[in-house]
């Protein structure tokens, strides 16, 4: 196959218009239109850097009768290249007569495409996940954000399918990705439920009502191809023997012998982290952020990323990627921007609020939302691997107490917290947040250099995107769970601890991916680890 870069076409166009600029540039390698055998579209974004003149920007991969021939033309046009074989393939298949089964902690993204791996290459795995199946951990999800009701084992950051489906389900990252694992990520999405359209887009992503769905799915195969999930079970410790992980002692009072696990907890296992850390599995702090959920109205990101194309079918509701560096050296950026979404209750233990974001998968809710947040290093909370979790814990108590103590989130309209005063109502923009959001001053909600930062960049950003300083835009406090706030070491060969032999630290919460995308490549990465050392390193 050939593939076909940076074919620009105006918003408005039709499929002729593409299989036109297709032969276009078949001709200029010497190819005739009764040479093309077909062509798909790879990827499809949209160029809005100019507002006046959004277009819609291709990669195409096409086939052709005399391929040989027509790379030999394709020298010095940069445009055309080879398409990569990404057709995934597996680097073993477990013997017959049996092996010891993997054991897979944690069902987010990351352990869900280990386990589903690991079934598929015949290991049987043994899946153990604290919170609850899918459909049932969603209605106790539902008790914090309708009543105020917290179950600790069971909300938006535990239970089947992770933190990454209270979310708005993007499926991209900037990580480098050779094996095209992604790929494998996007099939094993559609074949689960997931629109076609990922396989496609440049910006994919799904929506929490389908991903509810999918997991179930994707849960279905893996039981289908011989491997076993445990609900409601956590680990909660591992019996290490020598520098050699021999078994693992679970919630239920049981014990299950174990060689190989994968340790996909998630970046909120708090409890986990520090039964490993007393274990004496190495660990080290790494750098996080803090910040607010910003809401504005999602027409006035729209004007102001797409002018008068706001409202096109085709372009959606407007997302943004937004960094300032301040003169206090600090950099504030957006993260997780979830358009036409909801700003949701994400806290997983008592006493302490959390936000994150959500949207479904037509993003048609009234506003747009992100965190604003200011990257810290250990430099910061300085004490050890596990002081992040002591210093997101201060300002998620700080948060709670700024709210009511009843799991409201503290608030300030934009306008008042860059004028350093409280905002005692709330204006035009209406909150997402549930159980709701008190009106205060968030100026001792976090560090005075993070809220410093966001005073000063929220006009600054401004500048670029029109309305992002409105006075009525809100801010919902706190935003602590970016990204895990430590890292469980492993090595870059086989993915084993550095100093626990048969543990192998995964995803999101050992402090290897952010997101579900790089969550599950991951996901895969370790599986493939695994049952190469359970074989020998054959591959199959």
């Amino acid at each position: 196959m050939l593939r076909l870069s940076e074919v620009k076409l105006p918003l408005e166009h039709v499929e002729s218009d593409l299989e036109a600029a297709v032969l276009s540039h078949l001709a200029q390698i010497g190819v005739k239109a009764d040479g093309l055998v077909g062509y798909t579209v790879f990827r499809r974004a949209h160029d809005a850097r100019k507002r006046s003149d959004i277009k819609l920007t291709y990669i195409i991969d096409i086939e052709v009768k005399d391929e040989e021939r027509a790379r030999q033309r394709m020298a010095g046009k940069p445009q055309w290249s080879i398409a990569p074989d990404m057709q995934y393939r597996f680097v073993a298949r477990a013997p017959e007569g049996g092996t010891p089964r993997p054991v897979v902690v944690g069902m987010g993204p990351c352990g869900l495409l280990a386990g589903l791996l690991l079934a598929q290459m015949g290991f049987r795995p043994i899946i153990l996940e604290r919170g609850k199946e899918v459909r049932e951990r969603t209605k106790d999800t539902f008790g914090l954000w309708r009543q105020g009701v917290l179950n600790p084992e069971s909300n938006v950051q535990f239970g089947e399918g992770g933190a990454g489906t209270f979310s708005d389900g993007k499926l991209y990252s900037q990580i480098k990705d050779p094996k095209h694992y992604g790929r494998k990520v996007l099939e094993e999405f559609v074949k689960a439920g997931a629109p076609d359209d990922i396989l496609y887009k440049a910006r994919p992503h799904i929506g929490t009502f389908r991903l509810v769905s999918m997991v179930e799915k994707m849960r279905a195969e893996i039981l289908e191809l011989g491997g076993e999930i445990r609900f409601s079970t956590r680990v909660d410790d591992l019996d290490i023997d020598g520098g050699k992980l021999r078994g693992v002692k679970l919630s239920t009072g049981d014990y299950l012998p174990c060689e190989h696990l994968v340790l996909a907890v998630g970046h909120s296992a708090r409890d986990t982290f520090e039964m490993l850390h007393a274990r004496g599995v190495f660990m080290e702090a790494k750098p996080f952020s803090l910040g607010f959920r910003i809401e504005h109205p999602q027409g006035l990101i729209n004007r102001s990323r797409f002018g008068k194309f706001a409202g096109n079918k085709l372009l959606g509701a407007a997302d943004y990627k937004v960094v300032h560096h301040c003169s206090n050296g600090r950099a504030v950026y957006s993260f997780c921007m979830c358009p036409g979404g909801t700003v949701v209750a994400a806290a997983s233990e008592p006493g302490r609020v959390v936000t994150n974001g959500m949207s479904q998968y037509k993003r048609a809710e009234r506003n747009a939302n992100a965190g604003i947040v200011v990257g810290i290093s250990p430099e910061d909370y300085p004490g050890g691997p596990l002081a992040g979790i002591a210093f997101q814990r201060h300002w998620e108590e700080r948060a709670f107490v700024l709210g009511g103590s009843d799991y409201r989130a503290p608030g300030q309209l934009v306008g008042d917290f860059i004028a350093r005063r409280p905002s005692t109502s709330l204006g035009t923009v209406e909150p997402s947040y549930k159980p709701g959001v008190t009106p205060t001053d968030l100026s001792t909600a976090l560090p005075d250099y993070v809220i410093e930062a966001i005073r000063e960049a929220l006009p600054e950003i401004d500048k670029k995107l029109h309305g992002f300083a409105m006075h009525d835009a809100v801010l919902t406090g706190v935003e602590t769970r970016t990204s895990s706030p430590l890292r469980i070491r492993r090595k870059d060969d086989d993915y084993q601890s550095v100093n626990v032999e048969g543990l192998y630290p995964a995803g999101e919460g050992a402090g290897y991916a952010g997101g579900i995308y790089s969550a599950a490549i991951d996901g895969i990465e370790v599986a493939e680890a695994v049952a190469l050392a359970i074989t020998g390193g054959r591959r199959g």
